[in-house]
């Protein structure tokens, strides 16, 4: 699977580890906001900031890379996120951790 790691700080490095040891390929690490062609991927994965992480997931959906979502403090922009979801028919998974 082609991978894109948006947020290539300490999760997007350990995710990278994961998924090389486990064949998968990382086709874009992006740590800054920076263009990229989202659509080398087969999947996104976000571990980016709160300032990025709403840009990074609409680019994935408008160009139907399914992206996961680690990324906290952006979900004021949840509804449109989860309108363009449907409007793209394109998964969005989010991960919390709940304490």
């Amino acid at each position: 699977m082609k991978i894109a790691l948006l947020g290539y700080g300490r999760m997007g490095k350990e995710i990278e580890k994961i998924a090389i040891s486990r064949g998968h390929e990382i086709v874009i690490r992006k740590d800054v906001d920076e263009k990229i062609d989202i659509t080398l991927a087969d999947v996104a994965i976000d571990f980016s900031v709160p300032s990025s992480a709403f840009n990074n997931i609409s680019n994935c959906l408008n160009n139907n890379v399914p992206v996961i979502s680690g990324t906290t403090g952006w979900l004021e922009k949840y509804d449109e996120a989860l309108e363009l979801c449907k409007e793209k028919k394109v998964h969005l998974f989010m991960l919390q951790i709940l304490v």
